[in-house]
């Protein structure tokens, strides 16, 4: 069982609560042009990192268990990290490792999901993100599968391709398709029947999360499973006049059926097929999951629903324990920040609106639904618009720091996180404006927090779980900006970056408790050891270092 935390005999912590502010997407620029970030009006934020101690933090690649320092981080396992102040490799190193060693193909799931089509004379469905941004899915591990899949016998593939554009350039779609197309021909001509069937812009089908818009997973469910849609004859066609038709960028692009005749779709699911989602991360996985597998089922009609054997890359809730079959092991990620406050009989508040919520509560505590205690935690969730992020850019920003604005005042908690998304979810439409927006509404936002805890006596952490909005523009390897190749305009960046983001300690009554110059060289982990150690705890053994050094 795990034990209460030490108290630290040298440092009481302060009068009032520490406060860990994550800015999500708020990274510290490597280029002037395109950082919304430095061009942003933030009065706030420039007189925090003038006057306080901060400094930066890695936020992607090994840092925060990915493959490589080539893979940027992303808010689940930026979350991961900071929730358990450790590093643990994550979805995309696992399942990668798991496809290069053959693991994966020796599991009873594998073989389970492969049986069933060979005993049925049944097709093989493969759904997921269709890129290789490694944050959802990577293409690569598609490839070994359908790969493996046809050399075991499967005689029919079909392929449902979420088309992304937001952890990979906007319009990037069929720098992923056609090669794909080649790489399937290349399987039909050893004997598998192996096509794309249907597919959509991420945003606009199936990867919705926290249940903000079930419309969405209805329109994948519609198109995916019944084969109800817009028909073209191949996927190259699809998103070529989708473009044309809409102007839409690749996440935002239109559902899509594939028919050869116009008319019957070639990948409509039927009882005894076996459907492989393949993205390894869990919070865009759980509602499309859910309609495949739950018997009780509030959220659509979903007309009759094929008798499947349904997998998943990895199990997305270890608690939900959903889905039911697996490719791949998830990480154990154990003593968490919360738990060890839960433990410690310390109250706690987690806070964001619904587009984040799930990081401050589930992916925080190490990918667990469920509280720690229920006496002793509180998770306040408010409500996300349902409208396009760059027409509503503010977000919630200052409904979620009203909720906050009340707690610090209250007294009831010692340790409040929250999670603004701002920075993250406007970004990733690539809208310059409206990111500049939703920074100067952070802002605002931020500068009542401060208020707030400096009337409380507390401490202010602020940071990020990794980069965006300081990265709007695509640059190439000399710090160029890469120009659109229609357009001639700057080539809009829709995805994560890869800089460090920053860590800022506000702490009003500090009186030489701990050095002013924080530790260099950290990442985001050690913001779990910096906000207990600031509360007046000794970081449990096994931690990443804090970024000051308290005196003990």
């Amino acid at each position: 069982m795990l034990e209460a935390l030490k108290k630290n005999s040298a440092w009481q912590g302060r009068r009032g609560p520490v406060v860990l502010c994550i800015a999500d997407g708020v990274g510290i620029g490597k280029y002037a042009d395109g950082d919304a970030v430095k061009a942003a009006s933030t009065p706030v934020l420039d007189e925090l990192l003038a006057s306080c101690p901060n400094t930066a933090l890695k936020a992607h690649g090994t840092a925060v268990g990915m493959p490589s320092d080539d893979d940027m981080g992303n808010s689940e396992v930026g979350h991961n990290a900071i929730g358990c102040g450790r590093v643990f490799s994550q979805g995309a190193k696992l399942v990668a490792e798991a496809v290069e060693t053959g693991k994966l193909f020796e599991g009873e799931t594998w073989k389970k999901v492969i049986a069933n089509v060979l005993n049925n004379n049944s097709t093989l469905h493969f759904l997921g993100l269709f890129s290789d941004g490694n944050v959802h899915s990577n293409i690569n591990h598609l490839k070994a599968m359908v790969k493996q899949a046809a050399a075991e016998g499967v005689k029919v593939i079909r392929i449902h391709a979420l088309l992304d554009g937001r952890d990979v350039p906007e319009t990037s779609a069929l720098d992923y398709i056609d090669p794909f197309e080649e790489f399937l021909s290349g399987i039909r001509a050893n004997g598998c029947d192996a096509k794309i069937a249907s597919g959509g812009g991420r945003m606009k089908i199936t990867m919705d999360r926290y249940n903000a818009n079930w419309a969405m997973v209805e329109a994948g469910w519609k198109v995916h499973v019944h084969g109800e849609g817009a028909k073209f004859a191949s996927a190259h066609e699809a998103v070529t006049e989708l473009r044309k038709a809409t102007g839409a960028i690749d996440q935002d692009l239109d559902a899509f059926v594939i028919s050869e005749d116009g008319q019957t779709p070639i990948g409509a699911m039927k009882d005894n097929d076996s459907v492989i989602f393949y993205n390894f991360r869990g919070d865009r996985s759980l509602e499309i999951t859910a309609a495949f597998e739950q018997d009780e089922f509030p959220y659509f009609d979903r007309g009759v629903r094929p008798n499947v054997m349904y997998a998943g890359m990895m199990e997305y809730d270890g608690d939900l324990h959903a889905p039911k079959l697996y490719l791949v092991s998830p990480p154990e990620i154990d003593r968490t920040l919360g738990e060890y406050l839960a433990v410690s009989k310390v109250r706690q508040l987690a806070v964001s609106e619904t587009q984040k919520y799930g990081h401050v509560t589930y992916f925080f505590n190490g990918n667990r639904s469920g509280k720690f205690d229920d006496a002793l935690e509180d998770y306040v969730e408010v409500p996300s618009d349902v409208v396009p992020f760059e027409e509503r850019p503010w977000m919630k920003s200052a409904e979620v720091t009203d909720v906050v604005v009340d707690a610090i005042k209250s007294g009831k908690y010692p340790f409040i996180r929250l999670n603004y998304p701002n920075g993250d979810m406007v970004g990733h439409t690539g809208d310059f404006q409206a990111v500049l927006v939703s920074m100067g509404a952070l802002d605002i936002a931020l500068g009542r927090v401060v208020k707030a805890v400096k009337e409380a006596g507390g401490v202010l952490v602020f940071s990020a779980d990794h980069g965006n909005a300081d990265d709007m523009l695509e640059h190439d390897k000399k710090g160029n900006v890469k120009l659109d190749k229609k357009t001639g305009a700057p080539a809009r960046k829709t995805s994560h970056s890869l800089n460090a983001v920053p860590c800022i300690i506000y702490d009003p009554e500090y009186k030489g408790e701990y050095e002013l110059k924080l530790n260099e060289g950290l990442g985001i982990s050690s913001l779990a050891a910096t906000c207990l150690e600031l509360m007046g705890y000794v970081a449990p053994e096994g931690y990443d270092p804090a970024v000051m050094n308290m005196k003990k």
